[in-house]
């Protein structure tokens, strides 16, 4: 993950490597110019900023005056088989090199098909003919970002049949080919590991810690049929928790960002659910 010297000229904001964060949403804006919030940094959606509307920009400017703020999308479509969209990926970079930002992550999912997104991150086969092809794209858009790049494990649902790898395998596979880093989600480990009935703690001995950028954490529902639902609408499972404390025996210290997107609370109260990560870390 070489990064370009023109960046390194413009500054970008590394965070901690203990650092807290958020994901920033509108509902807290208002409390954050208030009283701004006792965490490291901020995580945006970058696509709530690269729209037509001013206003998102001038918040996130206000905001990445105090904070380090990092990328995070939905929408790259990494694993589709669209065209990558490289007008949008050149706004991107504008974007994070405007707000010096250190990397830029996405889901590695499929969410748009034919033109047509689907507004979901939409699970494909553990298939090992699909490493090559990822690494070409993901390596693409790196080379068009001019910074970092991480990838993502996503919730999922369902298996495929065609699958020959285990997720771990998978993503092993592709961030060493592409010479990229990893956004590691705790809770969506935890929960497809209840979903697919396998054990998350094996999962974490296979990640590789030296790649990954920071770590997510969210709630998520049970429903009464066991499964479990990744709805970041809820404070986080204490299993969620106790894997947490397992990551970080492993591969701590990294930066650690809390999720909140549906239901949300007020800000100082999402606040005390990420700085609960300080006092979880073994």
């Amino acid at each position: 993950m070489t990064v370009p010297a023109t960046f390194l000229k413009s500054g970008p904001r590394p965070l901690a490597r203990d650092a807290v964060g958020l994901g920033l949403r509108p509902v807290h804006l208002a409390a954050i110019r208030e009283s701004p919030p006792d965490i490291d940094f901020f995580e945006i959606i970058a696509e709530n900023f690269l729209g037509r509307s001013e206003a998102p920009r001038r918040n996130l400017e206000a905001i990445a005056a105090r904070y380090p703020v990092v990328a995070h999308n939905v929408s790259l479509n990494l694993l589709g088989t669209d065209p990558l969209d490289f007008g949008y990926l050149r706004r991107l970079r504008s974007l994070v090199e405007q707000h010096h930002m250190p990397y830029v992550t996405d889901h590695l999912c499929f969410c748009a098909s034919e033109g047509t997104h689907h507004h979901d991150l939409l699970p494909v086969p553990l298939s090992s003919s699909l490493v090559g092809y990822a690494v070409d794209r993901i390596r693409a858009v790196q080379d068009a970002l001019g910074v970092p790049f991480g990838i993502e494990n996503a919730s999922t649902y369902l298996r495929f049949k065609d699958d020959d790898l285990t997720e771990q395998e998978f993503l092993r596979r592709i961030v060493d080919g592409a010479d990229c880093g990893l956004l590691l989600d705790v809770n969506n480990v935890f929960v497809a590991s209840v979903n697919h009935g396998f054990d998350p703690h094996a999962w974490l001995d296979a990640v590789p810690w030296e790649r990954v950028f920071y770590v997510h954490l969210a709630g998520h529902l049970q429903r009464p049929d066991g499964l479990r639902h990744d709805t970041h609408d809820r404070p986080v499972d204490d299993d969620v928790w106790a894997l947490y404390r397992e990551a970080w025996r492993r591969g701590g210290p990294f930066p650690t960002l809390l999720e909140w997107d549906d239901h949300i609370p007020p800000l100082d109260v999402a606040v005390r659910e990420v700085r609960r990560a300080i006092e979880m870390r073994p």
